[in-house]
């Protein structure tokens, strides 16, 4: 017999707004009325993003310089991405929830890929981001991508959990032709700078700076072993006031 369900969840709507350099955009959400956790409203950092990534879009097509990412264009998907610690626990949690045998699938491609960054000895040095200087990082995504170590969720070219995407991955966006993004470090790669990047805001949300930068991250191939090992969320908080610190994040910047 089917278990009973529970009671419904109390929820709580909320409106507001964000500002870019070229749009006003007005939201209305719903959030848990009591106590929640930082994944509860993963769905609503999303939405954001897309918002803006839309709004930006826009105003890139007007300006006859569109965005030129398209589905098979994966150069971006051998990056070294990096995730949130909330959006960590996430793809945990979405991989140990898959049926088998294509949970085994994606756990050995995590290995694989964490094997193929310890050969090239990149693997201490993702392990220790809250030691790297800005110019540390940005070596090691060069070589990162050098090594092109494809994302474990990254197949036939396309990714295979597009509706729960990390956040770098929904703002990680070109005007150049795909081409050049096959080619590491191509001055011919324009990127597309958005003006309220909610990944930044969700980096430092409820969490303590990360060495000397803003934000705290974890490397997507480590995600699973990372959140392994850090399995709690912040103190849960009313919903009203998670999604108050966020937007409080997302303003100062």
């Amino acid at each position: 017999m089917a278990p009973e369900p529970g009671p419904a969840r109390e929820m709580a709507r909320a409106d507001f707004t964000i500002q870019g350099e070229s749009f006003r955009l007005a939201f209305r959400v719903t959030v848990p009325a009591g106590l929640a956790q930082q994944r509860d409203l993963l769905p609503v950092a999303r939405a954001l993003s897309d918002a803006v990534v839309g709004e930006t879009g826009k105003a890139l097509e007007a300006a006859g310089e569109p965005i030129a990412c398209t589905r098979g264009c994966a150069a971006c998907c051998r990056n070294l991405i990096a995730l949130s610690e909330v959006e960590a626990r996430r793809l945990r949690e979405l991989v140990l929830q898959l049926p088998e045998p294509r949970r085994a699938a994606l756990q050995a491609r995590f290995a694989e890929a964490r094997e193929r960054a310890d050969s090239a000895g990149l693997l201490q040095k993702l392990q220790a981001a809250d030691q790297w200087t800005e110019a540390d990082y940005a070596a090691l995504v060069r070589t990162y991508f050098d090594e092109q170590i494809a994302c474990p969720f990254l197949e036939a070219e396309a990714c295979s959990i597009y509706a729960e995407r990390p956040i770098a991955c929904r703002e990680y966006l070109v005007t150049s032709p795909a081409a050049h993004c096959a080619r590491p470090g191509s001055e011919g790669v324009r990127r597309v700078r958005l003006p309220l990047p909610i990944f930044n805001a969700v980096a430092r949300w409820q969490v303590p700076p990360q060495g000397h930068f803003l934000e705290s991250w974890v490397p997507l191939i480590l995600a699973l072993e990372w959140a392994e090992a850090h399995p709690d969320d912040p103190p849960p908080k009313p919903g009203l006031q998670l999604l108050q610190e966020l937007l409080v994040t997302l303003n100062d910047r």
